[in-house]
């Protein structure tokens, strides 16, 4: 009887691996909004990690995080929810687009690039945020048990909707 429970245990566990070796070896999380403002009002709020602290969800998440900005570098180290690693600012085109390096050394490495893109729709701005980057092995398979689209959407979704308030009020 152990025995085949023992068997079982093992061809389940070979089939979740099996099943994460098959997902896709990147990820992307993206979400977007429409703001009635004009995309170089919004675009400052982005483009300025001075300025990150009024609508980042992250920066919500540890009040007592540790931040480092130096012009176009941000670095920063927290409680779990937020771990610690350095984004950095590598293309701004204004007021369409900022790309940024995002990298994490907490609670896990990871190296991604995030892009803010912004397109004038008449009277309002189209907003998307987006990430992407390698999904490694392991990142695979826990992404068989938890989605990381809808946990880091939840984030993207609420910083947007933070961006919107401050660039509708000013």
């Amino acid at each position: 009887m152990i025995r085949f429970v023992a068997i079982g245990v093992l061809v389940l566990a070979g089939a979740v691996l099996a099943v994460a070796a098959t997902r896709p070896d990147v990820f992307r999380v993206q979400r977007a909004v429409s703001i009635q403002a004009s995309p170089e009002r919004i675009y400052r709020h982005i483009a300025d990690f001075e300025r990150w602290g009024a609508w980042s969800p992250y920066e919500k998440k540890d009040p007592a995080m540790k931040r480092s900005i130096q012009g176009k570098v941000y670095q920063w180290e927290g409680n779990r929810e937020v771990g610690q690693g350095r984004m950095e600012i590598v293309e701004a085109a204004a007021p369409s687009k900022v790309r940024i390096t995002l990298d994490f050394s907490k609670p896990f490495e990871a190296h991604n690039m995030v892009e803010f893109s912004l397109q004038r729709k008449g009277e309002a701005t189209d907003v998307t945020w987006d990430m992407q980057g390698p999904a490694p092995f392991l990142s695979r398979l826990i992404g068989l048990f938890v989605d990381m689209d809808a946990m880091v959407g939840r984030d993207f979704e609420a910083g947007l909707a933070n961006l919107k308030a401050i660039a509708e009020s000013n």
